[in-house]
């Protein structure tokens, strides 16, 4: 006597399913990048992260955010950070997949496997990467003081994960965190005004006292971090352990945790160094070059990252139009809807196909072009992929309609993914440090031109589209000094290259349709405006996520 109605016409939520084996773009993508890789670990992957439990994890780990304790319960500072359990089940999950150091241990692909691994992680939880992504960028960077790299890197490389605050030399595994912005600076990191004071010299090299703040300094459980501090010959960089080798505690502070639009899981933190013991990590005054070759596989992730979010939001736009009908028949079979939901297709694949070549690119040792592809891309991904990232995720919302604005359920994902994604644009470097950054590695001579001119090379001929916009960029690459200019130049070196890298593993109709779109300009100003002409059955179906 109590049912008011029926309900139906609601779509099953998009869960135990296997993320891998249903994303054919990045299979295909990494069958290019990678051939030969043996993937079984990524089936694994995949499958545990589609789970309901994994899910699970994934939305409390951001519904019970971390909590800081500065002080124990009798007034002594502690300064600790309390996570949720399911914090501790997805952190425990992305080591013991080899998602942070573990590439640095060597082995054929290892980049490109770990990228593949931390796209499909990032569609499920992407604030718990954070740390992961720190752990995995700060070795190269770590080789400026040999003597710390040498005892912290089998901790850094290894799959067991300690979450205690502890000594690092009581820990199977360890995380690592950097330190760069200040209150006063943000980006601009050469106005930083902590100050470094020589120390003495110990097993670990130089030693400093350091005295100041960072305004963003996020996973500070970590068990250390690169910093950047004032020293006597300029800006430096320096490592800096939460715990010192006699076992006691070093002087950080933290002040409080930010609270943020989205990356809930993940505590990110002011703090203060009241005379914090650090150690001089190469040279002093090359702090900026020194810490930045950290930040430049952290800018890999941020595509990535974003990749993984794209496919993620992509995969419940499709879920949900496959099974909710509206003006009888069907979501998923109304003209229009087919337009979005292919050009969405057609952004996400293209991101993927970006994002991998860049890692493939990581994978590439001392070879020079990859070395130049290196420098390339790194800039160009970090900005166009994030860039796309937050109209896409709206658009995919629309696709849901009410059901994509709310919180609760397998669909709520979106309204999680719509407050993370922006992140990626804006950490290690907004649009206009990417696009500048750009143009300071174009204006290095021909060698960078003529890497990009092999790169685009397997796709001409194939596209009178491609040809063209092709065409047009060494005269503008030439040129590449008015700043003004730097975005476009960013914009239209990343289609071009995502259109080479579909005609090589994309199907034909995903290679036509983003020329016809995103090249010869026959496309509008938002998602769902492809010519009439593209084969949407072809582009739809290859993206489903069952």
């Amino acid at each position: 006597m109590d049912a008011t109605h029926e309900v139906f016409n609601q779509p099953a939520a998009l869960t135990n399913y296997n993320v891998f084996a249903t994303n054919r773009p990045l299979r295909d993508a990494l069958r290019f990048n990678a051939p030969g890789l043996d993937t079984a670990e990524l089936e694994r992957l995949g499958q545990t992260l589609g789970s309901s439990e994994m899910q699970q994890h994934s939305r409390l780990a951001n519904v019970h955010t971390p909590q800081l304790h500065t002080h124990d319960r009798v007034g002594r500072r502690v300064d600790v950070v309390e996570f949720h359990p399911s914090y501790h089940a997805l952190m425990a999950l992305a080591t013991g997949t080899g998602l942070h150091g573990t590439p640095w241990a060597g082995g054929a692909h290892a980049h490109v496997r770990r990228a593949a691994g931390f796209t499909l992680f990032t569609e499920m939880e992407p604030s718990t990467l954070c740390p992961i992504s720190m752990t995995y960028a700060v070795t190269p960077a770590l080789q400026g003081n040999p003597a710390i790299a040498a005892e912290w890197g089998p901790r850094l490389t290894s799959r067991a994960y300690d979450p205690r605050f502890v000594p690092a030399a009581q820990k199977g595994g360890v995380t690592m965190g950097m330190g760069m912005t200040e209150k006063q600076g943000g980006s601009d990191v050469r106005a930083n005004t902590t100050q470094a004071t020589r120390d003495g010299r110990d097993a670990w090299g130089e030693r400093y006292r350091l005295v100041g703040h960072k305004w963003f300094f996020s996973a500070p459980m970590c068990d250390a971090f690169l910093v950047l501090a004032q020293a006597p010959s300029g800006l430096s960089c320096f490592f800096l352990p939460r715990w010192l080798p006699d076992g006691t505690v070093n002087a950080l502070r933290i002040q409080r945790l930010k609270d943020k639009l989205g990356n809930k899981a993940n505590a990110s933190s002011e703090v203060e160094f009241h005379g914090a013991h650090a150690w001089l990590v190469g040279e002093e005054g090359r702090g900026v070059p020194q810490i930045l070759e950290m930040g430049t596989l952290t800018r890999l992730d941020c595509a990535l990252g974003t990749t993984g979010l794209m496919r993620q939001a992509l995969a419940q736009a499709l879920n949900h139009t496959s099974q909710r009908s509206a003006f009888g028949k069907p979501l998923i079979d109304q003209p229009l809807m087919r337009n979005v939901l292919a050009d969405l297709a057609l952004e996400s694949e293209a991101a993927t196909a970006l994002s991998l070549r860049l890692a493939r690119a990581f994978d590439g040792g001392s070879d020079e072009r990859e070395a130049l592809m290196r420098r390339l891309l790194t800039p160009v991904a970090k900005f166009w992929v994030c860039k796309r990232g937050s109209h896409f995720a709206q658009e995919a919302m629309e696709c849901l309609g009410g059901n994509g604005y709310v919180e609760e359920g397998g669909e709520g994902m979106l309204a999680r993914i719509y407050r993370e994604i922006p992140l990626n644009s804006i950490w290690e470097g907004a649009g206009n440090i990417m696009a500048l950054d750009l143009l300071r590695a174009l204006r290095k001579g021909g060698a960078m031109a003529d890497a990009l001119d092999a790169e685009l090379a397997p796709a001409r001929g194939a596209h009178t589209a491609f040809d063209r916009f092709a065409a047009s960029l060494p005269a503008r690459i030439d040129e590449a000094s008015a700043e003004t200019d730097a975005r476009r130049l960013a914009q239209d070196v990343a289609l071009a290259v995502q259109a080479a890298l579909l005609r090589q593993h994309a199907p034909e109709p995903v290679f036509d349709a983003f020329c016809r779109s995103r090249l010869a300009g026959d496309w509008g100003h938002a998602f769902g405006t492809l010519p009439s002409g593209v084969d949407f059955d072809s582009i739809i179906a290859r993206a489903m996520p069952h």
